[in-house]
C-alpha cells in the first residue's frame, strides 16, 4: 500500500520533472539499507552521473554512521562527480518520497557541493 502510494506520487511528480542535457533530473531512490542518486538525462536516456552508498569512495567512511549521515556522504558524492563533468544545474527529483529525513539532507549536501536545483 506505501510503495503504490510513492509510486503514485513519484508518476506526479515525474510529468513536471524532465531532464534535459542543460538541466538533467537528479533523482534519489531509497532502500532500507542504501540510497541511490542518478543525474540522467531524459532526453537521450543516459544517466551522466551516479552515487550510493556502495561506492568504493564513500563505503568505509559510511560504515557505522547512521541512515541520514550516509546520505550526506551521498549528496556530496554526486554533487562533486556532478561538478567534475560539468554539470552546476539539476532538477531535483524526489522520486514520490517526502523531502525529509535521507532525502533532504541527500539534497542540502549536493547544495553544498555546488548543485544549484
Amino acid at each position: 500500500m506505501l510503495r503504490e502510494a510513492r509510486k503514485r506520487r513519484h508518476i506526479r511528480v515525474r510529468r513536471k520533472v524532465s531532464g534535459t542535457l542543460e538541466r538533467p533530473r537528479l533523482c534519489v531512490f531509497r532502500s532500507l539499507k542504501h540510497i541511490y542518486a542518478q543525474v540522467i538525462d531524459d532526453d537521450s536516456g543516459h544517466t551522466l552521473v551516479s552515487a550510493s552508498t556502495l561506492d568504493a569512495e564513500i563505503r568505509a567512511e559510511a560504515q557505522g554512521k547512521a541512515k541520514t549521515e550516509r546520505a550526506k556522504l551521498v549528496g556530496g558524492l554526486i554533487g562533486q562527480r556532478a561538478l567534475a563533468k560539468g554539470l552546476s544545474r539539476v532538477a531535483f527529483d524526489r522520486g514520490g518520497y517526502k523531502y525529509h529525513g535521507r532525502v533532504k539532507h541527500l539534497a542540502q549536501a549536493a547544495r553544498e557541493a555546488g548543485l544549484e536545483f
